[in-house]
């Protein structure tokens, strides 16, 4: 009797699990189809384009072809948002049409660009080539940037060395200098601690000269979340697991590669953090910008230090610049305050007429 019992339990346990993943494809099947769709006089491509030596994914959505171009740059680096970026970036789609880039060894271009070392001069080119091909491609003359955290230190070094390319430059978690940042934090984190023996032996495991490891990254992030400094402490305004599983540009075997790869992906851009290449892109004494500069940064954000990015602007010398600043915001804001978020970009473009 026991025996039987035992096997109609697990009977039924397997029968709800392939029944559970039978609703998820369902899900996914019938979401992709609906958010996969071109607006009516718009455009929604995904492709595959040769840059540097390899193919790296873009997809292409905007609801008016004639709208300008914003191109925008992920975060990490390493770090790809392609898996849920299309809920917030598709917010600006009817004033900008927007370009999301799975940037050199990250997300979908993963498989087709992976690369042992990352070094500052190939993603200059990579940069150059991506913005190249855009302008090509969709007829414009100049294109916009929007970055977040390191996309937009990326991108400022973009906006600064080709500004022939360039109307203008948004950078959000606006990213200064990275010796600068993990020291202004490390400081912070001190103060935060203070009297909490937890806290300290967490702060222990990483510091401004450690964080080669993935195990320092963990430390550090978990020093944020401990304080109430999280990237993600606010939560998101849309739900994040929907958005994954009506991902319209991602296949079930896109997603066994997302699972697949792992921390793979984020590995050599651990040595380009460690070996100081990045800091070849520090922002500190690069003021002159020839094209229009916006900040869009969260006010209790030390991931990207909200205080060196708003020194940093006061130095900043533009045809034009504006700081917006989000309230009690951390680093997460795109995701989080996806709706505030969209209108400052709505206010930039209009700006921008």
């Amino acid at each position: 009797m026991m025996i039987r019992r035992i096997k109609k339990i697990f009977k039924v346990i397997i029968i709800a699990i392939i029944s559970f993943i039978a609703i998820i494809l369902v899900a996914h099947f019938i979401g992709r189809i609906i958010n996969n769709r071109t607006p009516e006089g718009g455009i929604n491509e995904s492709m595959y384009v040769d840059i540097n030596g390899t193919k790296q994914w873009i997809n292409i959505y905007g609801q008016d072809k004639d709208n300008p171009v914003l191109l925008y740059l992920h975060g990490g680096p390493g770090s790809s948002t392609s898996i849920f970026d299309y809920v917030f970036t598709r917010k600006w789609s009817d004033v900008y049409t927007v370009v999301t880039w799975d940037q050199r060894g990250c997300g979908k271009s993963y498989n087709t660009s992976k690369t042992e070392t990352i070094t500052v001069d190939i993603l200059m080119q990579d940069g150059k080539e991506i913005t190249e091909f855009l302008l090509d491609y969709m007829g414009k003359d100049k294109i916009t940037l929007l970055g977040h955290s390191w996309g937009s230190l990326y991108g400022a070094n973009l906006a600064l060395e080709y500004p022939e390319y360039y109307e203008a430059f948004i950078g959000t978690g606006q990213f200064i200098d990275p010796k600068e940042n993990e020291q202004r934090l490390y400081d912070a984190a001190q103060e935060w601690s203070e009297g909490d023996e937890e806290g300290k032996a967490i702060l222990a495991k990483w510091s401004p000269d450690k964080e080669d490891s993935l195990e320092a990254i963990q430390a550090r992030n978990a020093t944020l979340e401990r304080y109430g400094y999280g990237m993600m402490k606010d939560g998101s305004d849309y739900n994040l697991y929907t958005t994954v599983i009506f991902n319209p540009n991602y296949s079930i075997k896109d997603y066994v590669r997302y699972l697949t790869n792992g921390s793979k992906e984020f590995e050599p851009y651990l040595a380009f953090w460690a070996n100081d290449e990045m800091s070849k892109l520090s922002l500190l004494r690069k003021y002159e910008y020839k094209v229009a500069y916006y900040n869009i940064n969260g006010d209790m954000d030390y991931q990207t230090n909200y205080q060196i990015a708003c020194e940093y602007f006061d130095n900043v010398n533009a045809p034009y610049k504006e700081m917006f600043v989000m309230k009690n915001a951390t680093h997460g804001l795109l995701e989080s305050r996806s709706e505030e978020f969209s209108e400052i970009v709505h206010k930039i473009a209009e700006r921008q007429k």
